[in-house]
This record gives C-alpha cells, structure tokens and sequence, in this order.
C-alpha cells in the first residue's frame, strides 16, 4: 500500500514545513516537512536549506522507507485510513519503533481496537510528554478507527 495524499497532508499538518534545517528538541537536525536524512544517506546539518519543491521531494523520498517497512510488518489486511494512520506515526516514530511496539503485535493479532488504543502512548520526547505529540496520536487513532 501507498499513503494517500490524505495520509500525506495529516503528515504535512504535523510536520509543519521549515525550509531552514532545526533541532527537532532531542538534538536531531531536520528540515522541510521532518527530514532528518537526505535520500543519499547525508544528514540534515545546521545551516541546510531547501526549497519547497524539494521539501515535497524529501518527504515523498522519506515515505518510501516507511510505506515499505509498513508493508513488510503487517500481515494483516488494512484500510486506507489505518495505513495513513501508521504511515504518519512511522513517519515520526521510525520503522524500528513500529516494528517494537505493542500496537504491532496487536494489530497482527487482529485486534485492531487494542491496537488503536495504542497510538496514545507514543506521546513523549526525549521522556517529556509533549501536546504536539498528545494531539499527533490522537489525530492519528482517529483516522486509524475511521
């Protein structure tokens, strides 16, 4: 599956778009719609700009990576809001996080309203709660249950 340009734009609302690289608050350079590495394997430095045609490039570059780690841990049959869903929370969280987590194993149990629960508990950075981070998951349990 492919997140769809509704999967893209809860993404962009979050992201936001910075044509000049950030700390993201943990000490991780980013740029554009969350960027923190460049298609070639270069990471995002201090001082990086971007255009907006490219930031559009990178975040569609970065999907790739994430649709496809997606595809590969979910055995079991998905909506299109529900790979939206983890699409963005892959998308914030990383491949790695996902392929950890509860709301895997519970989605691969098939018990999708368990798993659903558990998009709320990935609300901390650097062990902080953040309310970017609350309303993100909330968003993102939402259009999963949708």
């Amino acid at each position: 599956m492919k997140t769809s340009n509704s999967g893209i734009n809860l993404i962009k609302s979050f992201e936001g778009l910075r044509l000049k690289s950030y700390d993201d608050g943990v000490g991780v350079w980013t740029i554009g719609y969350g960027t923190t590495k460049y298609s070639n394997g270069v990471k995002v430095q201090k001082g990086d700009t971007c255009t907006n045609a490219q930031a559009e490039q990178f975040l569609r570059n970065d999907l790739i990576t994430f649709e496809n780690a997606i595809n590969r841990l979910v055995k079991v049959q998905l909506t299109q809001n529900q790979f939206d869903a983890l699409a963005s929370f892959t998308y914030n969280l990383g491949p790695t996080n996902l392929s950890n987590s509860t709301l895997l194993k519970k989605l691969n149990a098939k018990d999708y309203k368990s798993a659903s629960t558990e998009f709320l508990r990935w609300n901390r950075a650097g062990g902080k709660v953040l309310a970017g981070l609350v309303k993100r998951r909330q968003a993102e349990m939402e259009l999963f249950l949708r």
